[in-house]
């Protein structure tokens, strides 16, 4: 490195770009216990303090830091664009894997759970902190606050799920009581502080039962996150599957309807929800067929001819 022997450098032992990468990684912008007068100061005061030591920087250095810092802000940022990491691949469930996942859930607590997510599409932060206050029972209607939004919606609870849920609070009533109102109570035992049942502890269930299902399938390893010291397995199905399963079935319902299943889905743009959309190739591939069917090509070249 060039000209990196300034007491900035010397005193980190870092060289001049790696150690304004790590400042750079370690700013937040968010930090809720600042005043936004003490978030600007600090901004501030971190801007100055890169342009300053970049004074030291040699062009290729200069290079090498706009580089870095461009890769730090697409992995934090790029992603929320609303383009899945994922591509093209199916992330939510089919009618019958559903079926066949739901059968081998253990118990009615964890079904009724993955009933909430695949039937009103909720995230698995949302369903796990259901209280029977959130719930009209003369209108059958839940309110919930969104995760990601921050806003209270309300949803209608399908007859099913509403009958289902209604037996559930009959034949657990003192559990409930004791979790002061939790409808999914934490097991016996957790170690989790919050009356209600740990996320972490669902999608642990989740994946057993996937994994006893059949339905366990990686489309790829993500480098970013290790376990153990080697990539993390990215599963094709995951609890937010099931958000997607709902999604795909309200706009189908819906004939298509992106404004209706964004509104289902609680997005903040159509866009978002269009990634949530499943693409069912059997149907897709049945479409080609019956829009490009032989005797309609046949007919399509003779039409040709006689034009010609």
């Amino acid at each position: 490195m060039c000209r990196d022997g300034g007491a900035w450098s010397n005193a980190t032992g870092l060289g001049p770009v790696a150690l304004g990468l790590r400042e750079f990684k370690s700013l937040s912008l968010h930090q809720h216990f600042l005043t936004e007068r003490q978030e600007l100061e600090s901004v501030e005061k971190f801007l100055a303090s890169v342009e300053e030591q970049s004074k030291s920087l040699s062009f290729h250095e200069m290079i090498e830091l706009k580089s870095r810092i461009h890769k730090v802000y697409v992995k934090r940022f790029k992603q929320k664009s609303g383009e899945p990491k994922y591509g093209s691949v199916n992330k939510g469930f089919t009618e019958l894997e559903l079926g066949h996942f739901l059968r081998n859930v253990p118990n009615d607590k964890f079904r009724l759970i993955f009933k909430y997510q695949a039937h009103l599409g909720l995230r698995i932060g949302e369903v796990t902190k259901l209280h029977v206050g959130n719930i009209d029972f003369e209108k059958r209607e839940l309110m919930i606050q969104s995760e990601k939004r921050r806003k209270t919606d309300s949803m209608l609870i399908p007859s099913e799920l509403f009958k289902e849920t209604l037996s559930f609070i009959s034949q657990n009533e003192n559990q409930i009581k004791q979790a002061t109102g939790y409808l999914f109570f934490k097991d016996h035992g957790s170690h989790n502080k919050e009356p209600f049942i740990d996320s972490n502890y669902v999608r642990k269930v989740f994946r057993i039962t996937i994994q006893k299902s059949n339905l366990e399938a990686v489309y790829g390893y993500s480098d970013e996150t290790m376990r153990k010291g080697r990539p993390r397995a990215l599963h094709r199905l995951t609890t937010h599957s099931l958000r997607h399963y709902a999604i795909t079935c309200f706009s189908k319902a819906t004939n298509g309807n992106v404004v209706l299943a964004s509104r289902f889905a609680r997005h903040s743009n159509p866009s978002i929800t269009m990634c949530y959309i499943s693409k069912d190739k059997t149907e897709l591939y049945d479409n080609i067929d019956h829009a490009f069917n032989q005797e309609e090509l046949l007919a399509r070249i003779e039409r040709i001819k006689n034009v010609k």
